[in-house]
C-alpha cells in the first residue's frame, strides 16, 4: 500500500510484514502473535531479543494533525492498535488504544534509546478517537471519544538529527502477548497546522 486518499504524502510499510488493507473509508491491518515495540526500562537494548511490529509510515510536512478513530481486538493484555512517530531507530513514540491490563486504555510510550510507559486512561470500550500533531519542534498525543473534543495526553520531541522535520508518522498494531491482534482505522482525517491549544479541547 503506498497511499491513502485522506492523507497527502504517500506510505511505506517498515518492520515486519504484514497486510494492510483499506475498504470504504477504514484501514484495518493484524500484528502477528508476539509482535510489539517497546525497549524495556531498566534493561539495556539486546538486539537479539529486540521485538518490532508492522508499521505503515509517512513523512509529512509543517504542523498538522493526524487523527483516526482506533477499534482494537483486545483479547489480550498489551494488544493494541495506534498511531506511531518515527525519528530513528532508537527515537520513537506510539499512541495506542491497549488492553493494560484488563480494561480498554490509552497509552502512550516515548522512547529515548529505551522505552517510557504511561497510563493515560481507560475508554468505555474498544473504540476510541487517537491524535498525532506537531506544533513546531515537538509532538503531542490527544484521545477522543467523539472525535470533536480532545484530551491532552502528553507533550514530547524526540531530540533527532534534525528535529521534527524528517519525522515519519502513522500506523501501527501489536499483540506482545496474544494470539495476534487486529486494527481498524476508520474516519482518518490530516489537517495541516498544530491544534488551537494543547489543553483547551480543541
Amino acid at each position: 500500500m503506498s497511499s491513502l486518499p485522506e492523507l497527502p504524502f504517500p506510505l511505506t510499510a517498515h518492520g515486519p510484514a504484514a497486510e494492510w488493507n483499506y475498504s470504504a473509508g477504514t484501514l484495518s491491518v493484524t500484528a502477528a502473535p508476539g509482535q510489539d515495540r517497546f525497549v524495556r526500562p531498566g534493561a539495556p537494548p539486546d538486539p537479539a531479543t529486540a521485538r518490532d511490529a508492522p508499521r505503515l509510515l509517512g513523512v509529512p510536512t509543517g504542523d498538522f494533525r493526524l487523527a483516526a478513530k482506533v477499534t482494537v481486538d483486545l483479547s489480550a493484555p498489551g494488544d493494541a492498535g495506534g498511531l506511531y512517530v518515527h525519528g530513528t531507530d532508537d527515537h520513537w513514540a506510539k499512541l495506542c488504544l491497549e488492553r493494560s491490563p484488563l480494561r480498554p486504555t490509552v497509552v502512550s510510550v516515548v522512547t529515548r534509546t529505551v522505552s517510557d510507559d504511561a497510563n493515560a486512561f481507560e475508554t468505555p470500550d474498544s473504540s476510541y478517537w487517537l491524535r498525532v500533531s506537531r506544533t513546531g519542534g515537538a509532538f503531542a498525543f490527544h484521545a477522543s471519544p467523539d472525535g470533536q473534543r480532545w484530551t491532552f495526553v502528553r507533550l514530547f520531541s524526540l531530540d533527532t538529527p534534525k528535529g521534527a522535520a524528517d519525522v515519519r508518522v502513522g500506523f501501527m498494531p501489536q499483540s506482545p502477548s496474544g494470539t495476534g491482534c487486529r486494527v481498524r482505522y476508520a474516519h482518518l482525517s490530516f489537517r495541516p497546522g498544530a491544534p488551537g491549544g494543547l489543553r483547551d479541547g480543541s
